[in-house]
């Protein structure tokens, strides 16, 4: 049976008590030299200073202990919140016990306790606060100031302490349960995104196995064409023009047969290889110039936009494939005025790939990238969850906009690599 995660860790929670308890002592510290030296309390001063100091060594003692490298366990929680209550109930008895306006106080031990610990533990720490209070109620040093309706600032002593105890408490606890909330969305987050990015891995590489099983059926069909061109370029020897086009297939088939080869071959080994930094200008130049080589057709333009520096990206096969793949859906919407920019901040580095197509279709506009959803007709959309999937391992993302005058505006954001740092 699955065991429910616990909204904190107890090392965080025992950093949380231990500031916590500096805040306190020092608050019931002040509070007392107030009371002796402004409003003329009679207390026992020795054991008051006695407690005080003994909680400040102890508190001392648990941020040394957070310093070991053994975790804290919820028992060893438990025991610290055990040693507070027994403090406080001494710091109580020398101070007027249930009289004194700050008894209430231990309700802030018992409603954290019921939001960290363990439900068996939780009944233990208010049992032991019940126990505390009742025994205040019958058991403590008197002090005089508190049972007579002595005036300060023309509100009576022990009002004016109990509002400065709800002060006190209300302040600690929200502290704690806030840090505790904090610290429970922002692990809620990073399970999220472990989930996520586990799914997309699992599709990467069903994705992958196929295409691998993919080149090897073809591998077959495309050897069997070649024997069948040769044949047939033997057959039309006395045809010029027929001879001219068998050569040109055949140019085909063994450019087809060359990129399976290479995607088999290359496939662990550009999975496993360490990405290199290059210079963003220069490499997106090179890029964009050996894919018109392969798309004479486009109409393309690079502009520059930064102006201050050269920034530098991490970069390999993989995200070199993924530009690509956007420049492709870019020729294919419209290879007329395809723009591509280029342009950097402290943190980051923008490419923009604009076209004048007919856009991104509103209702799976938000899918795109998360599923196989394609903006053609015929496609299945897996080179652009690839290609999104290729830029979140790079630490960036993509995005696919309307723009305002037509078309689709694409844009990638890589993290810039400053100098120095690598991966």
């Amino acid at each position: 049976m699955l065991q429910p995660l616990p909204l904190s860790t107890p090392n965080r929670n025992l950093v949380r008590l231990t500031i916590v308890r500096g805040i306190t002592w020092t608050g019931f510290l002040a509070a007392i030299i107030f009371g002796i030296e402004v409003l003329g309390f009679q207390l026992h001063v020795l054991p008051v200073i006695s407690v005080i100091v003994a909680m400040g060594l102890f508190n001392v003692a648990t941020w040394w202990r957070l310093g070991r490298p053994r975790a804290v366990t919820d028992t060893e929680y438990l025991l610290h919140w055990l040693v507070d209550i027994a403090g406080l109930s001494l710091l109580f008895y020398y101070t007027g016990g249930s009289t004194n306006p700050f008894i209430t106080y231990l309700l802030v031990p018992l409603g954290i306790a019921a939001a960290t610990l363990p439900w068996l533990y939780a009944w233990i720490i208010a049992m032991a606060a019940t126990a505390s209070y009742t025994t205040m109620m019958l058991v403590y040093q008197p002090v005089p100031q508190l049972t007579n309706s002595t005036i300060v600032f023309g509100v009576q002593l022990h009002t004016l302490g109990m509002w400065l105890n709800f002060i006190l408490s209300g302040s600690l606890l929200t502290f704690f349960i806030f840090k505790m909330a904090h610290t429970l969305r922002r692990r809620d987050m990073t399970l999220s995104r472990t989930r996520e990015a586990a799914l997309r891995n699992e599709q990467i590489l069903a994705v992958a196995t196929q295409a691998a099983g993919t080149a090897h059926e073809l591998g077959s069909p495309l050897s069997t064409m070649a024997v069948l061109l040769n044949e047939m370029r033997h057959e039309a020897s006395e045809q010029p023009a027929l001879i001219e086009d068998i050569d040109m297939l055949r140019k085909q088939v063994d450019t087809c047969k060359q990129r399976l080869q290479t995607l088999v071959a290359n496939a662990d080994r550009r999975r496993l290889e360490k990405p290199e930094i290059r210079r963003a200008t220069p490499w997106l130049e090179n890029l964009i110039q050996r894919w018109l080589v392969l798309r004479p057709d486009v109409q393309h333009r690079l502009e520059v936009l930064g102006k201050r520096g050269q920034p530098s990206i991490a970069v390999d096969a993989t995200l070199e494939q993924a530009l690509i793949n956007l420049l492709n859906n870019a020729a294919d919407a419209s290879p007329d005025a395809i723009v591509t920019s280029l342009d950097w901040d402290a943190e980051e580095v923008v490419i923009d790939i604009r076209d004048h197509g007919p856009g991104v279709p509103m209702s799976i506009a938000d899918q795109l990238g998360d599923t196989f959803i394609s903006t053609k007709s015929k496609g299945m959309g897996i080179g652009l969850f690839l290609t999104h999937a290729t830029v979140n391992r790079f630490g960036g993302g993509v995005s696919l906009y309307n723009h305002e005058e037509g078309g689709t505006l694409t844009e990638v954001k890589l993290p810039r690599i400053k100098a120095g740092e690598s991966l």
